[in-house]
Protein backbone atom coordinates (compact mmCIF):
# COMPACT_ATOMS: atom_id res chain seq x y z
CA UNK A 1 0.00 0.00 0.00
CA UNK A 2 0.98 3.63 -1.08
CA UNK A 3 2.09 5.37 2.09
CA UNK A 4 -0.79 7.11 3.08
CA UNK A 5 0.44 9.58 5.72
CA UNK A 6 3.26 11.02 3.03
CA UNK A 7 0.49 11.37 0.54
CA UNK A 8 -1.78 12.84 2.65
CA UNK A 9 0.36 15.62 3.57
CA UNK A 10 1.81 15.78 0.03
CA UNK A 11 -1.97 17.09 -0.59
CA UNK A 12 -2.27 19.71 1.76
CA UNK A 13 1.29 21.22 0.53
CA UNK A 14 -1.28 21.93 -3.00
CA UNK A 15 -3.18 25.05 -3.30
CA UNK A 16 -5.32 25.96 -0.36
CA UNK A 17 -5.82 22.44 0.62
CA UNK A 18 -4.60 23.08 3.76
CA UNK A 19 -5.98 26.66 4.60
CA UNK A 20 -9.39 25.37 3.58
CA UNK A 21 -8.99 22.45 5.79
CA UNK A 22 -7.77 24.12 8.96
CA UNK A 23 -10.79 26.50 8.32
CA UNK A 24 -13.73 24.08 8.43
CA UNK A 25 -11.92 22.11 11.31
CA UNK A 26 -11.95 25.32 13.50
CA UNK A 27 -15.42 26.05 12.13
CA UNK A 28 -17.03 22.91 12.43
CA UNK A 29 -15.19 22.37 15.99
CA UNK A 30 -16.87 25.56 17.32
CA UNK A 31 -20.44 24.41 15.63
CA UNK A 32 -20.40 21.43 17.20
CA UNK A 33 -18.85 22.49 20.71
CA UNK A 34 -16.07 20.27 20.77
CA UNK A 35 -14.45 21.80 23.45
CA UNK A 36 -11.94 20.58 26.03
CA UNK A 37 -12.12 23.32 28.37
CA UNK A 38 -11.48 26.30 26.61
CA UNK A 39 -9.10 24.47 24.39
CA UNK A 40 -10.35 22.87 20.40
CA UNK A 41 -9.94 18.99 21.16
CA UNK A 42 -8.03 18.89 17.88
CA UNK A 43 -5.61 21.40 16.71
CA UNK A 44 -4.38 19.37 13.39
CA UNK A 45 -5.03 18.39 10.19
CA UNK A 46 -4.54 14.11 9.90
CA UNK A 47 -6.29 11.59 11.63
CA UNK A 48 -4.46 8.67 12.71
CA UNK A 49 -4.26 6.19 10.33
CA UNK A 50 -4.23 2.11 11.37
CA UNK A 51 -3.90 -0.82 8.97
CA UNK A 52 -5.79 -3.69 8.64
CA UNK A 53 -3.08 -6.03 10.36
CA UNK A 54 -2.32 -3.30 12.74
CA UNK A 55 -6.21 -3.45 14.12
CA UNK A 56 -6.01 -6.89 13.46
CA UNK A 57 -3.07 -7.43 16.51
CA UNK A 58 -4.54 -4.62 18.61
CA UNK A 59 -7.63 -6.50 18.89
CA UNK A 60 -5.43 -9.97 19.49
CA UNK A 61 -3.88 -8.36 22.24
CA UNK A 62 -7.10 -6.82 24.22
CA UNK A 63 -8.87 -10.18 23.54
CA UNK A 64 -5.67 -12.14 25.13
CA UNK A 65 -5.78 -9.75 28.09
CA UNK A 66 -9.13 -9.13 29.40
CA UNK A 67 -9.30 -13.16 30.90
CA UNK A 68 -6.41 -12.38 32.47
CA UNK A 69 -7.57 -9.44 34.27
CA UNK A 70 -11.01 -11.00 34.74
CA UNK A 71 -9.17 -13.47 36.25
CA UNK A 72 -7.52 -11.07 38.80
CA UNK A 73 -10.81 -9.02 39.67
CA UNK A 74 -12.57 -12.22 40.58
CA UNK A 75 -9.95 -13.69 42.65
CA UNK A 76 -10.01 -10.01 44.19
CA UNK A 77 -13.21 -9.82 45.29
CA UNK A 78 -12.95 -13.47 46.59
CA UNK A 79 -10.05 -12.99 48.70
CA UNK A 80 -9.42 -10.38 50.85
CA UNK A 81 -5.41 -11.54 51.31
CA UNK A 82 -4.91 -11.74 47.78
CA UNK A 83 -6.85 -8.06 47.40
CA UNK A 84 -4.31 -6.39 49.27
CA UNK A 85 -2.12 -5.95 46.06
CA UNK A 86 -4.28 -3.62 44.90
CA UNK A 87 -3.94 -1.24 48.07
CA UNK A 88 -7.10 -0.11 48.52
CA UNK A 89 -8.72 2.45 51.31
CA UNK A 90 -10.67 1.24 54.04
CA UNK A 91 -13.59 3.34 52.36
CA UNK A 92 -12.98 1.68 49.15
CA UNK A 93 -12.99 -2.03 50.71
CA UNK A 94 -16.64 -0.56 52.22
CA UNK A 95 -17.89 -0.02 49.01
CA UNK A 96 -16.20 -2.95 46.69
CA UNK A 97 -18.90 -4.85 48.76
CA UNK A 98 -22.09 -3.12 47.24
CA UNK A 99 -23.82 -5.18 44.52
CA UNK A 100 -23.70 -3.96 41.11
CA UNK A 101 -26.43 -6.00 39.55
CA UNK A 102 -24.58 -6.75 36.51
CA UNK A 103 -21.98 -9.74 36.06
CA UNK A 104 -19.21 -7.76 33.93
CA UNK A 105 -16.61 -5.90 36.03
CA UNK A 106 -16.40 -2.60 34.10
CA UNK A 107 -18.94 -2.68 31.45
CA UNK A 108 -17.45 0.40 29.51
CA UNK A 109 -13.20 0.40 29.55
CA UNK A 110 -11.04 1.62 27.83
CA UNK A 111 -7.27 0.41 27.81
CA UNK A 112 -4.02 2.94 27.52
CA UNK A 113 -1.57 1.33 24.79
CA UNK A 114 1.56 2.35 22.95
CA UNK A 115 2.05 0.92 19.25
CA UNK A 116 5.58 1.10 18.47
CA UNK A 117 5.71 -1.14 15.93
CA UNK A 118 4.16 -3.95 14.37
CA UNK A 119 5.07 -6.40 17.05
CA UNK A 120 5.53 -4.41 19.94
CA UNK A 121 1.58 -3.13 21.82
CA UNK A 122 2.09 -2.27 25.37
CA UNK A 123 -0.68 -1.37 27.57
CA UNK A 124 0.29 1.13 29.90
CA UNK A 125 -3.12 1.66 32.03
CA UNK A 126 -6.25 0.26 32.07
CA UNK A 127 -9.16 2.78 32.55
CA UNK A 128 -12.39 0.82 34.38
CA UNK A 129 -13.77 3.75 36.02
CA UNK A 130 -14.83 6.71 33.78
CA UNK A 131 -12.91 6.29 30.39
CA UNK A 132 -13.66 9.04 28.36
CA UNK A 133 -12.95 10.21 24.83
CA UNK A 134 -15.63 7.82 23.15
CA UNK A 135 -17.80 11.00 22.23
CA UNK A 136 -15.31 13.13 21.16
CA UNK A 137 -13.35 10.91 18.75
CA UNK A 138 -17.05 9.55 17.08
CA UNK A 139 -17.76 13.54 16.69
CA UNK A 140 -14.19 14.08 15.03
CA UNK A 141 -14.50 11.33 12.92
CA UNK A 142 -17.69 13.28 11.09
CA UNK A 143 -15.79 16.52 11.31
CA UNK A 144 -13.16 14.90 9.47
CA UNK A 145 -14.93 13.54 6.78
CA UNK A 146 -16.35 17.21 5.70
CA UNK A 147 -12.45 18.33 4.91
CA UNK A 148 -11.47 19.03 2.02
CA UNK A 149 -7.86 17.55 2.51
CA UNK A 150 -9.95 13.98 3.54
CA UNK A 151 -12.22 14.70 0.76
CA UNK A 152 -9.63 14.77 -1.99
CA UNK A 153 -7.50 11.93 0.13
CA UNK A 154 -10.42 9.21 -0.21
CA UNK A 155 -10.21 9.35 -3.95
CA UNK A 156 -6.54 6.60 -3.34
CA UNK A 157 -7.74 5.34 -0.47
CA UNK A 158 -10.16 3.20 1.78
CA UNK A 159 -11.11 4.94 4.98
CA UNK A 160 -13.48 3.38 7.26
CA UNK A 161 -14.15 4.71 11.05
CA UNK A 162 -14.65 3.06 14.51
CA UNK A 163 -17.01 4.04 16.49
CA UNK A 164 -16.86 3.88 20.00
CA UNK A 165 -20.67 5.44 21.19
CA UNK A 166 -22.39 2.46 20.42
CA UNK A 167 -20.09 0.52 22.65
CA UNK A 168 -20.61 2.72 25.23
CA UNK A 169 -24.61 2.61 24.88
CA UNK A 170 -24.18 -1.36 24.26
CA UNK A 171 -22.42 -1.75 28.14
CA UNK A 172 -25.09 0.76 29.23
CA UNK A 173 -27.82 -1.02 28.63
CA UNK A 174 -26.73 -4.23 28.81
CA UNK A 175 -25.90 -4.00 32.56
CA UNK A 176 -29.28 -2.37 32.82
CA UNK A 177 -31.23 -4.92 31.72
CA UNK A 178 -28.92 -7.30 34.19
CA UNK A 179 -29.69 -5.10 36.68
CA UNK A 180 -33.83 -4.68 36.38
CA UNK A 181 -34.45 -8.31 35.62
CA UNK A 182 -37.54 -9.34 33.93
CA UNK A 183 -38.82 -5.81 34.13
CA UNK A 184 -38.68 -4.12 30.52
CA UNK A 185 -39.12 -0.16 31.56
CA UNK A 186 -36.62 2.07 29.45
CA UNK A 187 -33.91 3.74 31.53
CA UNK A 188 -34.40 7.21 32.47
CA UNK A 189 -30.12 7.93 32.09
CA UNK A 190 -28.33 10.83 33.84
CA UNK A 191 -24.97 11.51 32.95
CA UNK A 192 -22.85 12.21 35.98
CA UNK A 193 -20.43 14.44 36.97
CA UNK A 194 -19.10 17.79 38.03
CA UNK A 195 -20.85 20.58 35.97
CA UNK A 196 -17.44 22.57 35.74
CA UNK A 197 -15.34 19.69 34.68
CA UNK A 198 -13.72 20.49 31.41
CA UNK A 199 -15.08 17.42 29.37
CA UNK A 200 -18.55 18.54 30.52
CA UNK A 201 -18.71 18.92 26.02
CA UNK A 202 -18.49 15.50 25.65
CA UNK A 203 -21.29 14.87 28.24
CA UNK A 204 -23.52 16.67 25.71
CA UNK A 205 -22.27 14.99 22.91
CA UNK A 206 -23.73 11.69 24.77
CA UNK A 207 -26.66 13.34 25.58
CA UNK A 208 -28.00 14.11 22.11
CA UNK A 209 -26.76 10.75 20.86
CA UNK A 210 -28.99 9.02 23.69
CA UNK A 211 -32.11 11.18 22.98
CA UNK A 212 -31.20 10.29 18.94
CA UNK A 213 -31.63 6.59 20.09
CA UNK A 214 -34.85 7.14 21.91
CA UNK A 215 -33.29 7.14 25.50
CA UNK A 216 -34.24 9.58 28.23
CA UNK A 217 -31.30 11.13 28.99
CA UNK A 218 -29.97 14.43 31.53
CA UNK A 219 -26.46 15.83 32.28
CA UNK A 220 -26.78 15.69 36.06
CA UNK A 221 -24.22 17.01 38.58
CA UNK A 222 -24.22 15.11 41.68
CA UNK A 223 -24.87 17.99 43.65
CA UNK A 224 -28.41 18.06 42.32
CA UNK A 225 -29.11 14.26 43.20
CA UNK A 226 -31.59 13.32 46.17
CA UNK A 227 -32.89 9.89 47.56
CA UNK A 228 -36.37 10.31 48.52
CA UNK A 229 -38.95 6.92 48.82
CA UNK A 230 -36.90 5.03 47.29
CA UNK A 231 -35.77 6.84 44.30
CA UNK A 232 -32.65 8.80 43.12
CA UNK A 233 -33.61 11.88 41.93
CA UNK A 234 -32.54 15.26 39.93
CA UNK A 235 -35.50 17.99 40.17
CA UNK A 236 -38.44 16.41 39.02
CA UNK A 237 -36.13 13.88 37.24
CA UNK A 238 -36.31 9.95 38.20
CA UNK A 239 -32.62 8.39 37.53
CA UNK A 240 -32.66 4.62 37.24
CA UNK A 241 -29.86 4.17 35.10
CA UNK A 242 -26.41 6.21 36.22
CA UNK A 243 -23.68 6.55 33.27
CA UNK A 244 -20.74 7.50 35.48
CA UNK A 245 -18.18 9.81 35.02
CA UNK A 246 -17.68 11.58 38.27
CA UNK A 247 -14.42 10.02 39.96
CA UNK A 248 -15.50 7.80 42.38
CA UNK A 249 -12.53 9.34 44.58
CA UNK A 250 -14.17 12.96 43.98
CA UNK A 251 -17.62 11.54 44.64
CA UNK A 252 -17.27 10.24 48.10
CA UNK A 253 -14.31 13.30 48.78
CA UNK A 254 -16.76 16.33 48.53
CA UNK A 255 -20.20 14.10 49.38
CA UNK A 256 -18.93 11.29 51.51
CA UNK A 257 -20.08 7.37 51.88
CA UNK A 258 -23.68 8.26 52.23
CA UNK A 259 -24.44 10.80 49.12
CA UNK A 260 -27.41 10.04 47.56
CA UNK A 261 -25.89 7.97 44.71
CA UNK A 262 -24.11 5.98 47.25
CA UNK A 263 -27.29 5.16 49.72
CA UNK A 264 -29.34 4.57 46.16
CA UNK A 265 -26.92 2.04 44.54
CA UNK A 266 -26.18 0.26 47.96
CA UNK A 267 -30.07 -0.64 48.09
CA UNK A 268 -30.53 -1.30 44.19
CA UNK A 269 -32.68 1.93 43.38
CA UNK A 270 -30.50 2.85 40.44
CA UNK A 271 -27.89 1.07 38.27
CA UNK A 272 -24.95 2.62 37.67
CA UNK A 273 -22.58 1.93 35.43
CA UNK A 274 -19.37 1.92 35.97
CA UNK A 275 -19.84 0.48 39.11
CA UNK A 276 -18.27 0.82 42.87
CA UNK A 277 -16.03 -2.57 41.53
CA UNK A 278 -14.62 -1.43 39.44
CA UNK A 279 -12.01 0.07 41.45
CA UNK A 280 -10.63 -2.45 41.73
CA UNK A 281 -8.90 -2.91 38.03
CA UNK A 282 -8.92 0.75 37.81
CA UNK A 283 -5.69 0.82 40.37
CA UNK A 284 -2.33 0.93 38.50
CA UNK A 285 -1.76 -2.02 41.29
CA UNK A 286 -3.75 -3.92 38.64
CA UNK A 287 -1.04 -4.30 36.20
CA UNK A 288 1.26 -4.96 38.99
CA UNK A 289 -0.80 -8.38 39.80
CA UNK A 290 -0.75 -8.98 36.34
CA UNK A 291 3.08 -8.44 35.79
CA UNK A 292 4.15 -10.15 39.57
CA UNK A 293 5.52 -13.93 38.85
CA UNK A 294 4.26 -14.71 42.48
CA UNK A 295 0.76 -14.61 40.54
CA UNK A 296 1.51 -16.47 37.49
CA UNK A 297 0.16 -19.49 38.73
CA UNK A 298 -3.46 -17.85 37.85
CA UNK A 299 -2.82 -17.59 34.84
CA UNK A 300 -2.88 -20.13 31.47
CA UNK A 301 0.32 -20.55 29.13
CA UNK A 302 -1.44 -17.98 26.68
CA UNK A 303 -2.42 -15.81 29.32
CA UNK A 304 1.39 -15.71 30.48
CA UNK A 305 2.32 -14.58 27.12
CA UNK A 306 -0.01 -12.05 26.61
CA UNK A 307 1.23 -10.30 29.84
CA UNK A 308 5.07 -10.92 29.33
CA UNK A 309 4.30 -9.67 25.22
CA UNK A 310 1.97 -6.48 26.42
CA UNK A 311 2.05 -5.10 29.63
CA UNK A 312 5.25 -3.93 30.74
CA UNK A 313 6.96 -4.17 34.19
CA UNK A 314 5.11 -3.19 37.24
CA UNK A 315 5.43 -3.33 40.59
CA UNK A 316 3.95 -1.31 43.37
CA UNK A 317 6.43 1.11 45.10
CA UNK A 318 7.59 -0.21 48.72
CA UNK A 319 10.96 -1.97 50.24
CA UNK A 320 11.13 -5.40 50.17
CA UNK A 321 12.43 -7.93 47.76
CA UNK A 322 11.05 -8.75 43.94
CA UNK A 323 12.41 -9.79 40.48
CA UNK A 324 13.59 -7.14 38.53
CA UNK A 325 12.65 -6.90 34.65
CA UNK A 326 15.99 -8.89 33.84
CA UNK A 327 14.95 -11.74 35.62
CA UNK A 328 17.66 -10.53 39.10
CA UNK A 329 16.37 -10.46 42.78
CA UNK A 330 16.34 -6.85 43.85
CA UNK A 331 15.80 -4.45 46.84
CA UNK A 332 13.06 -2.45 45.07
CA UNK A 333 13.48 1.07 46.64
CA UNK A 334 17.25 0.99 45.98
CA UNK A 335 17.51 -0.23 42.89
CA UNK A 336 14.37 2.23 41.90
CA UNK A 337 16.32 5.66 43.08
CA UNK A 338 19.27 3.56 40.97
CA UNK A 339 17.17 3.05 37.85
CA UNK A 340 15.24 6.58 36.96
CA UNK A 341 16.65 7.21 33.58
CA UNK A 342 14.47 3.24 32.96
CA UNK A 343 11.45 4.24 35.39
CA UNK A 344 7.98 6.00 35.43
CA UNK A 345 6.74 6.69 38.99
CA UNK A 346 2.46 6.22 39.09
CA UNK A 347 -0.07 7.34 41.84
CA UNK A 348 -1.95 4.27 42.02
CA UNK A 349 -5.41 6.02 42.11
CA UNK A 350 -5.25 9.13 39.42
CA UNK A 351 -6.24 10.33 36.33
CA UNK A 352 -5.26 12.71 33.31
CA UNK A 353 -1.38 12.14 33.96
CA UNK A 354 -1.80 13.09 37.66
CA UNK A 355 1.65 13.27 39.87
CA UNK A 356 3.00 10.82 36.87
CA UNK A 357 6.85 11.51 36.92
CA UNK A 358 9.18 10.10 34.12
CA UNK A 359 12.44 9.33 35.73
CA UNK A 360 14.28 10.36 32.62
CA UNK A 361 13.39 14.07 32.97
CA UNK A 362 14.66 14.63 36.12
CA UNK A 363 17.71 14.71 38.22
CA UNK A 364 18.38 12.51 40.62
CA UNK A 365 17.41 14.76 43.68
CA UNK A 366 14.23 15.47 42.18
CA UNK A 367 13.82 11.29 41.41
CA UNK A 368 14.89 10.38 45.21
CA UNK A 369 12.33 13.37 46.37
CA UNK A 370 9.55 12.16 44.01
CA UNK A 371 10.44 8.31 45.01
CA UNK A 372 10.28 9.36 49.03
CA UNK A 373 7.10 11.45 48.49
CA UNK A 374 5.48 8.23 47.01
CA UNK A 375 5.92 6.17 49.70
CA UNK A 376 3.46 8.13 51.96
CA UNK A 377 0.35 6.85 49.44
CA UNK A 378 0.28 4.14 47.39
CA UNK A 379 1.97 4.56 44.01
CA UNK A 380 3.45 1.99 41.04
CA UNK A 381 7.08 2.12 39.40
CA UNK A 382 6.64 1.28 35.90
CA UNK A 383 9.11 0.71 33.32
CA UNK A 384 9.85 2.47 30.66
CA UNK A 385 7.68 2.29 27.40
CA UNK A 386 9.14 3.68 23.84
CA UNK A 387 6.77 6.27 22.73
CA UNK A 388 5.48 5.85 19.15
CA UNK A 389 6.06 8.92 16.92
CA UNK A 390 4.49 10.04 13.31
CA UNK A 391 4.74 13.78 11.52
CA UNK A 392 0.93 15.75 11.96
CA UNK A 393 0.67 18.64 9.98
CA UNK A 394 -1.18 21.72 11.42
CA UNK A 395 -1.59 24.84 9.28
CA UNK A 396 -0.50 28.32 11.87
CA UNK A 397 -0.06 31.79 10.55
CA UNK A 398 -0.55 31.06 6.65
CA UNK A 399 1.90 28.01 6.50
CA UNK A 400 1.66 24.16 6.91
CA UNK A 401 3.80 23.14 9.48
CA UNK A 402 4.41 19.17 9.63
CA UNK A 403 6.14 18.41 13.50
CA UNK A 404 6.64 14.69 14.38
CA UNK A 405 4.71 14.30 17.61
CA UNK A 406 4.04 11.47 20.23
CA UNK A 407 0.64 9.30 19.65
CA UNK A 408 -0.71 6.76 22.06
CA UNK A 409 -3.41 4.01 21.08
CA UNK A 410 -6.32 3.95 23.31
CA UNK A 411 -9.11 0.66 22.25
CA UNK A 412 -12.66 0.60 23.68
CA UNK A 413 -13.85 -2.36 25.58
CA UNK A 414 -17.81 -2.92 26.41
CA UNK A 415 -19.25 -5.38 28.16
CA UNK A 416 -15.78 -7.47 28.18
CA UNK A 417 -15.00 -7.30 24.15
CA UNK A 418 -12.95 -4.94 22.04
CA UNK A 419 -15.41 -2.73 20.43
CA UNK A 420 -14.57 -0.70 17.11
CA UNK A 421 -13.50 2.66 18.99
CA UNK A 422 -10.35 3.61 19.53
CA UNK A 423 -8.78 7.07 21.17
CA UNK A 424 -6.30 8.64 20.23
CA UNK A 425 -4.01 11.43 21.79
CA UNK A 426 -1.03 13.35 20.12
CA UNK A 427 1.91 15.60 22.09
CA UNK A 428 5.26 16.86 21.76
CA UNK A 429 5.51 16.42 25.39
CA UNK A 430 5.97 12.41 26.53
CA UNK A 431 3.16 12.76 28.75
CA UNK A 432 1.10 11.93 26.41
CA UNK A 433 -2.51 13.00 27.91
CA UNK A 434 -4.87 15.73 27.01
CA UNK A 435 -6.24 16.46 30.48
CA UNK A 436 -2.79 16.58 31.68
CA UNK A 437 -2.54 20.03 29.77
CA UNK A 438 -0.34 19.10 26.58
CA UNK A 439 -1.42 17.88 23.20
CA UNK A 440 -4.51 16.88 21.13
CA UNK A 441 -7.20 14.13 20.18
CA UNK A 442 -7.33 13.04 16.63
CA UNK A 443 -10.08 10.70 15.16
CA UNK A 444 -8.68 7.28 14.33
CA UNK A 445 -9.71 5.57 11.16
CA UNK A 446 -9.13 2.32 9.29
CA UNK A 447 -7.41 2.40 6.08
CA UNK A 448 -6.89 0.17 2.72
CA UNK A 449 -5.90 1.54 -0.16
CA UNK A 450 -8.19 1.51 -3.21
Amino acid sequence: MPDPISAYHDLLARGALAADSQAELEQAQQRRGLTFGPRPVCTVLRPRFLTVPQYTFLRGAVNALLPAFRKVYARGLADPEFRKQFRLLPWEEELLAIEPGFDEPSPTSRFDAFFVSQEELLFTEFNTETPAGAGYTDALTEVFYGLPVFLEFQRDFHVFPLPAKPGVLHALLGSFKQWQGHTSEPPRVAILDWREVPTFSEFVLFDDYFKAMGIEARIIDPRDCEYRDGKLVAGDFHITLIYKRVLITELIGRGGIDHPVVRAVRDRAVCMVNSFRGKLLFKKASLAVLSDEANAALFTPDELDAIRKHIPWTRVLEQGMTVAPNGTTIELLLWTLANKDNLVLKPNDDYGGHGIVLGWTVDDEAWGKAVADALDTPHVVQWKVRLAKEPFPSFENGALHVLERMLDTNPYVAFGAFTHGCLTRISTDPLVNVTAGGGSTVPTFLIESR
